[in-house]
């Protein structure tokens, strides 16, 4: 197992590329958290007048799960390192990532953690799967067995977590591997397991680098509008029905796990 902290106390500048001033668009309306195409009034209110409370200070978690091999870790390099590379090594345990964006001129930082995908150290990277606003689900485009098994991925993380306040995301990789009409047949069954979940649908090549950096823009965008709206909600500003309601499927899939999941590290 590995992971990288900082030693620095002070959060670093954000970086010029990582700037949002408009709502990043989905992939696909039809599997997508909302398809709304600005910031609600409110949160683009709130932050004009600087009543973000704690919001730029926080950090969100935010876990990348999925089987081996699928591409989790070239993801995250692709968009926090710029680089891809070829000889694959699968991740031991976890590893994580931490980056700083500015949204609607506030700083707000995600942690991005890569789990393991092989069977073997499933219990050592679900210990870290606690506190999560942000679910990833990976699978490859080319391999429909891993995105049968999206729905297992979203179990496990569930068991650490309040299905009633995570944002989860579907995201299929190598994308560049698969030629239109293969990959036409495969977005059928993904944006249904997607509608299924109620997660948010992405399919990108981190070898190519298509959808990366807009994808995590997305990703970072929600995770701040949902922190910045429990925020207002603390400080009575907000009205009821505002806030972006994450599914209640969650919930069944967890319970149902409950009931037939052995314990792993038995």
């Amino acid at each position: 197992m590995s992971y990288r902290v900082s030693s620095m106390s002070v959060l670093p500048p954000v970086r010029k590329d990582r700037i949002i001033a408009e709502l990043p668009k989905c992939y696909s309306k039809e599997a997508a958290l909302h398809t709304k195409d600005e910031f609600t009034k409110k949160v683009r209110t709130a932050c004009q007048e600087q009543r973000t409370g704690t919001v730029g200070f926080k950090i969100s978690k935010v876990i990348v799960v999925g089987d081996l091999a699928v591409g989790k870790t070239c993801l995250i390099n692709r968009f926090c390192k710029d680089a891809f590379d070829k000889n694959y090594k699968a991740t031991i345990g976890v590893d994580f990532e931490m980056e700083r964006f500015e949204v609607l001129g506030v700083p707000f930082s995600l942690q991005l953690w890569d789990t393991a995908g092989q069977e073997r150290f499933k219990c050592i990277a679900s210990t870290y799967y606690r506190g999560a606003q942000t679910v990833i689900i990976v699978f490859d485009v080319n391999d429909v067995a891993s995105l049968s098994h999206a729905k297992q991925w979203l179990v496990d993380a569930m068991k650490e977590n309040d299905p009633t306040n995570i944002q989860i995301f579907l995201v299929g990789t190598k994308k560049d591997l698969s030629s239109p009409a293969q990959y036409a047949l495969i977005e059928k069954d993904a944006i249904k397991v997607s509608q299924e979940i109620k997660a948010e649908y992405w399919a990108l090549s981190s070898l190519t680098g298509e959808n990366v950096k807009e994808f995590f823009f997305r990703v970072a965008t929600l995770a701040f509008e949902a922190n910045l709206i429990a925020e207002l909600e603390k400080s009575g500003t907000r009205q009821i029905g505002d806030i972006v309601k994450i599914n209640s499927n969650s919930n069944n899939l967890y319970a149902a796990s409950k009931k037939k999941q052995p314990n792993c590290c038995q």
